[in-house]
């Protein structure tokens, strides 16, 4: 079956379908938030506009929007304005996991969970529990639409231990089409993942310099993996980590005797959960901090959530890290 049949079939239709719809009220949603938020400033300058730096001819200046914001902004030039961007998804097997593998492994325990996610401000609750490839494909989607309607390139790559699915750059109308119908196709795999070796892939792959916008739970060592972001860099590329956790993996909201499956080799090990919290965190803590402090070197934004945090939320830590760059 060819690649067009495929998203041809009826139930695929449908899941773009829902997916567009899902993406389109995400971003709407965003913007609408963004437009009577302290940041709304950020909206002109996201789109068509940048700050006025010294050195630029004041000529350039649009004095309607200094109007608006008593802001000097001076509008981008198309070079500037049109930025190419790859959206990179991890699909491997520990980005399926969720709150729903959480509540089996609680069992009499579920209180647990419940007293932690109650304790998540309202608007942070993972209502849908959503799985992190779920999250991530939503997250994704919705960049692409934003991208897209701002005519800047934007290409897919999908990836586990090595990258499976590749649509080049296209800043058409049709090209979100292409995209929310591999994302909408789209199911977690059962190999582990090799965030690093796919990075170093990509790295070799783009031809001029890009931004290249990574989701992925990066629950491996993080040599690695700072060691292929570092690679993205070296050819000139700009860089954002989406690094997506669990709500329960942020947390660790367990108690009793607990046996844990490792959803990548399936070994399986039975721990005092009370007693694993401590070393857990701290360690969840040191490497998550290993990766936001190299990546801070390197001039990488990095965003750290989880899947309570709102859709809007993400986005809006994205805007706040893109606007730096301009």
């Amino acid at each position: 079956m060819t690649t067009a049949e495929k998203y041809l079939r009826p139930e695929v239709i449908r899941q773009v379908s829902r997916l567009d719809l899902r993406a389109k009220f995400i971003v709407e949603g965003f913007l609408s938030g963004l437009h009577s938020s302290p940041y709304h400033g950020f909206s002109v300058e996201f789109s068509e506009h940048r700050k006025y730096v010294p050195g630029d001819d004041p000529k350039d200046i649009d004095w309607n929007i200094y109007a608006k914001t008593d802001k000097y902004y001076i509008k981008k030039f198309e070079a500037e304005t049109n930025l190419t961007s790859y959206l990179a998804v991890d699909t491997s097997v520990s980005m399926a996991y969720s709150v729903e593998d959480a509540r089996r492994q609680l069992r009499d325990n579920l209180s647990v969970l419940r007293q932690y996610l109650r304790g998540r401000a309202a608007e942070e609750e993972s209502k849908e529990n959503l799985t992190k490839f779920e999250y991530a494909v939503c997250l994704a989607a919705a960049l692409g639409y934003l991208m897209i309607h701002q005519q800047d390139p934007v290409g897919l790559v999908v990836f586990d231990k090595q990258i499976r699915t590749s649509l080049p750059p296209k800043s058409k109308r049709s090209q979100l089409g292409s995209i929310l119908a591999v994302l909408a196709n789209l199911k977690p795999s059962h190999e582990a993942t090799d965030v690093a070796a796919c990075l170093h892939q990509l790295a070799s792959m783009i031809r001029t310099k890009s931004l290249v916008i990574l989701f992925s739970d990066l629950l491996v060592e993080p040599e690695p993996v700072i060691s292929g972001l570092h690679h993205l860099r070296h050819r000139g590329n700009e860089v954002i980590v989406f690094h997506i956790l669990d709500v329960t993996e942020h947390y660790f909201p367990f108690e009793g005797v607990i046996e844990f499956e490792d959803p990548e080799s399936h070994q399986t090990l039975v721990v005092d959960a009370r007693e694993m919290r401590e070393y857990y965190l701290e360690n969840l803590a040191a490497d998550q901090e290993k990766i936001k402090q190299a990546c801070a070197r390197a001039d990488i934004d990095y965003v750290r959530i989880d899947t309570s945090v709102s859709f809007d939320r993400a986005l809006m830590k994205y805007l706040l890290n893109r606007q730096k760059r301009f």
